[in-house]
């Protein structure tokens, strides 16, 4: 389990409660050690939420405190949503899970009024999942695995003036531009980076090879480069 949800489940388990929760309860819960959990609920106490107990006694959170979960404030909350319609609406199908599973964990635990302030806002993303979206989706799922795993990747790709041409592709990001993707890469064909819009791949196959990220041509010398020529990125 990743410490950030740990420590979102540490005040989960928190809130409400009329007497302490000892330690080892929670060490129980979250599969951990004892020293753990003393050590989060400590970081948590430095960060600020209200959390009183020691070690030995158990844990509430202070009598009055009915905080969001990691102390978001409404309008932290109202991104959060905004957000997660964004993904939902122009990532792929991994991505937009998450961020909807995400936004169900906040939610369960917000203070009504919060909750419902967060529903209200007005900015949305339709959702359109056609043929064409579900397999655009897929291939920014693909895009995206073959980032994680520096996968090199062959693709045969169309320019704007439609010339085809094969290029072999060491992936480092994607970004969305409001209405287009582009996949960022080092293209050893040109021996620079290079940006390819995945809606332009006519083929894509993973070559079984894998790279690492050399200076010069890994991801912060990519977002320099960008920087560069876009002026901010």
């Amino acid at each position: 389990m990743r410490r950030a949800d740990r420590l979102f489940l540490i005040i989960h388990a928190l809130r409400g409660r009329r007497t302490a929760l000892q330690a080892r309860s929670l060490a129980e819960t979250l599969g951990v050690s004892l020293r753990t959990v003393y050590r989060d609920v400590a970081d948590l106490q430095l960060s600020g939420v209200p959390i009183e107990g020691e070690a030995g006694v158990g844990y509430v959170l202070r009598k009055g405190a009915d905080i969001p979960p990691l102390m978001f404030t409404a309008e932290e909350l109202e991104s959060l949503v905004v957000g997660t319609r964004f993904v939902r609406a122009f990532a792929g199908g991994r991505l937009a899970d998450g961020a909807q599973a995400a936004l169900m964990k906040i939610e369960a635990v917000l203070p009504a009024e919060l909750r419902e302030r967060a529903a209200r806002t007005r900015i949305y993303a339709p959702v359109y999942r056609d043929e064409m979206a579900l397999a655009f989706a897929a291939r920014i799922d693909r895009l995206h695995a073959a980032i994680e795993a520096q996968q090199v990747l062959r693709l045969v790709y169309r320019d704007e003036g439609g010339q085809a041409s094969t290029r072999e592709v060491e992936p480092l990001c994607l970004a969305f531009w409001g209405g287009k993707w582009t996949l960022g890469t080092w293209c050893r064909l040109r021996s620079a980076f290079r940006n390819f819009r995945p809606d332009r791949i006519d083929q894509l196959d993973e070559t079984g090879e894998c790279f690492a990220a050399g200076e010069g041509r890994n991801l912060d010398a990519y977002l320099d480069a960008m920087r560069g020529y876009y002026g901010g990125v």
